[in-house]
């Protein structure tokens, strides 16, 4: 957040920051909510921070990802095509179907999409990414790898 253009001030840093670490605890308070994600390789080697955090965050995934309601699928690189547009992508799922909402993580905010076209455009761009995913073990296996190779 440090590197957005134009600069954020340390309040709005401070802000953004709180906020994904209190959207972080639905996924450990009372019932855990299913999360599953869908990581490109080239987001995994980033390297944001330097080696030591990167490390840390692979680390992290990888804690997460023993967890059983938190599914995690790396894209290989040499995957032939990337179906999105390499910004994060949050589909909000609940058991009224027609409430479900996109939400995209975007340089200038986030975006909330729930008209039924997007919904069906964005649940096919997952889909596709999902089909192009290694399976949870072998996406382990290669996180793994590169916080080693780090």
């Amino acid at each position: 957040m440090r590197e957005a253009v134009p600069p954020l001030r340390p309040y709005e840093i401070e802000h953004r920051v709180s906020y994904r670490v209190k959207r972080q605890a639905i996924l450990f308070e009372g019932t855990p909510t299913p999360y599953s994600a869908i990581v490109h390789e080239a987001a995994l080697r980033m390297g944001f921070g330097g080696p030591d955090i990167a490390r840390a965050q692979l680390n992290h995934l990888l804690e997460m990802s023993e967890q059983s309601t938190i599914t995690i699928q790396v894209i290989p690189f040499g995957e032939a095509g990337f179906p999105a547009s390499g910004q994060p992508i949050t589909w909000a799922a609940g058991p009224v179907p027609h409430l479900d909402t996109v939400v995209r993580d975007t340089d200038h905010g986030c975006e909330f999409l729930d008209a039924e076209a997007q919904l069906q455009r964005y649940r096919s761009v997952l889909d596709r990414m999902e089909s192009r995913a290694l399976p949870e073990e072998k996406s382990r296996d290669l996180i793994q790898r590169i916080a080693r190779d780090l």
